[in-house]
């Protein structure tokens, strides 16, 4: 099924770089990563590396993993026999078998288990497959595209993630800059989603920014990227009362209210204290270094949790971790679902 490649917008150099490195990369058959923050544009690239390729009229599958739990993903990667599982009345093909021929592509790979990552693994390296329920062997041609947005050796180093999967996959990495690295292109996107908005309105033209939005646009660090921009602008058109003067009402936070709710407490942070209520603080004795240790560390986690309103970005910063970091601390200590 031949799908339409969408457009990629920019003219800024390290716009112009990353398209350069994967035009390369799309010339070639192997394995490719594709890292960036949320919002950057991964889906993006990985249609480009598809579209330029040799492969570019067959079909390019794309599988969301954080979308899906463990027990479904293999599933949904593999396909499965019938009565392989609860549920299974029938057989189905998975991805890797749909995708022969073409391209597959994870987003957000790194939330895959170890067992799948496992699966991923002798797929790419030898081209087999065992559907779930199946001793069946089955091979198929696919090239593999991942994206996340972290830092993958970490999460390698951190036992999150296999360091055989990582080699195999980073033969390209292609590393997205961040819309604030590229502020040459927020007006030109800008520009592009405002007139997409505008032909949806059945204007007879778009008539830009004002001066004053243009500073607002410019002026504000995108922490979500090219979708948050893409969001403003759309809201801005769309409450814009007349097409024929520049839009100058823009509102980046949507939620900004003196009225808003108080920042909700993590659910699953809640589960872990209704579960593990504080224990009496006890004398230890010289040989309980280890459980010293690992209770100031837990109390360190939960302090800072409590710090950050239970943000567990804001929390790894304020302990100087990186994100991955944080939540390999949290699973070490039983303070996350595993």
């Amino acid at each position: 099924m031949l799908q339409e490649q969408q457009i990629i917008i920019g003219e800024s150099p390290t716009f112009l770089e990353i398209i350069e490195q994967t035009s390369r990369a799309a010339g070639h058959d192997r394995p490719v990563l594709v890292i960036g923050e949320r919002g950057t544009g991964k889906e993006l690239i990985a249609s480009r590396l598809h579209f330029l390729s040799p492969r570019w009229e067959q079909n390019f599958i794309q599988v969301n993993c954080a979308a899906l739990p463990d027990t479904l993903l293999e599933s949904e990667l593999f396909g499965h026999e019938a009565g392989s599982f609860t549920g299974a009345t029938g057989k189905r093909i998975g991805r890797f078998e749909e995708a022969n021929g073409g391209t597959l592509f994870l987003d957000e790979i790194a939330s895959t288990s170890l067992a799948a990552q496992e699966k991923i693994l002798r797929v790419t390296e030898y081209g087999t497959f065992q559907r779930v329920g199946s001793n069946r062997t089955r091979d198929t041609d696919v090239r593999l595209i991942g994206a996340t947005n972290i830092d993958l050796p970490s999460a390698a180093d951190a036992g999150d993630f296999r360091h055989d999967l990582l080699d195999r996959l980073a033969l390209d990495v292609i590393t997205l800059p961040p819309l604030r690295e590229r502020r040459g292109d927020i007006i030109l996107l800008a520009f592009h989603f405002g007139q997409k908005i505008a032909n949806e309105r059945h204007w007879e033209s778009f008539p830009g920014f004002s001066e004053d939005m243009i500073e607002k646009l410019m002026a504000y660090p995108w922490p979500g990227n090219i979708r948050e921009l893409k969001n403003v602008v759309e809201r801005a058109v769309y409450y814009a009362d007349h097409e024929y003067e520049p839009i100058n009402r823009v509102i980046i936070d949507p939620f900004k209210s003196p009225y808003r709710p108080k920042p909700a407490e993590s659910k699953q942070i809640k589960q872990v204290s209704a579960r593990e209520p504080d224990a009496p603080q006890t004398s230890l004795g010289p040989g309980d270094f280890n459980s010293r240790v690992d209770q100031f560390e837990k109390e360190l986690l939960l302090d800072a949790l409590k710090s950050n309103k239970y943000n567990q970005k804001r929390a790894a910063k304020y302990l100087n971790l990186n994100y991955h970091q944080f939540r390999h601390q949290l699973k070490k200590h039983g303070l996350k679902s595993a």
